[in-house]
């Protein structure tokens, strides 16, 4: 501020605001990263109005996450105030989104579906998670990003498990399964065989079941998870 630097400016409150988010200070935080916001757009920088867009995105979803760990219920099923704020969220990630697509940026295009199939799942509108998820598969699989495709394998698993399509969600989860040995990450693994296990009493195939959760807990056993 000293020396007039806008776009600095800008960037410190981007930071200041991601760092409140972390801390939990999430209404100091929005304030911070509007900062951010409204400075890129007096300086003409797209990329930095697309970047403040995502992180108040991303602090209204870390609100309404924390808001609806108290409530401990299924997605969809969530008081009026986490709902708005998980509303908030995905209006920030859709206008990020037009944005960036603007700016041809591909990668924060996957960003942008990743978090937006998330906060479409939390507020229980499956079948847009899901369209959300699908988009992130394929830019992941474009970007040749393994952890991003595992996760939205995962994501599309938990949605379809919700519209009742347990065949589907359990192709997803053996996809998740493999791509968790190829990157030797076996507390995911373990998470991939829990789901399968749940998937497969559904679909009353018991012996699978009993396989995965067997499964499941040797890595639990391995990993000194109690």
């Amino acid at each position: 501020r000293t020396i007039g630097d806008r776009i600095g400016e800008a960037k410190a409150s981007g930071n200041l605001g991601n760092t409140l988010k972390i801390l939990g200070q999430f209404d100091e935080a929005v304030v911070c990263c509007q900062r951010h916001l409204d400075i890129s757009r007096e300086q003409g920088d797209k990329v930095g109005e697309a970047r403040a867009l995502y992180n108040i995105g991303n602090v209204y979803h870390a609100k309404g996450k924390h808001l609806s760990w108290n409530t401990a219920q299924d997605p969809g099923y969530l008081p009026q105030e986490v709902k708005d704020t998980l509303q908030k969220a995905s209006e920030y990630y859709e206008r990020n989104l037009s944005l960036v697509k603007e700016l041809g940026d591909r990668a924060a295009q996957g960003r942008a579906y990743g978090n937006l199939g998330n906060t479409q799942y939390l507020l229980g509108n499956f079948s847009e998670a899901i369209a959300f998820h699908k988009e992130r598969l394929a830019i992941a699989k474009e970007f040749g990003d393994k952890a991003a495709e595992r996760r939205a394998y995962s994501n599309l698993g938990n949605a379809h498990i919700f519209l009742g399509r347990f065949d589907i969600s359990a192709d997803y989860y053996r996809k998740t399964l493999q791509l968790s040995r190829q990157l030797k990450d076996q507390a995911v693994e373990a998470q991939a065989c829990y789901s399968l296990g749940n998937t497969c009493t559904l679909l009353q195939d018991y012996e699978k079941a009993i396989e995965y959760h067997l499964r499941h807990l040797v890595i639990a056993q391995e990993l000194g998870d109690r």
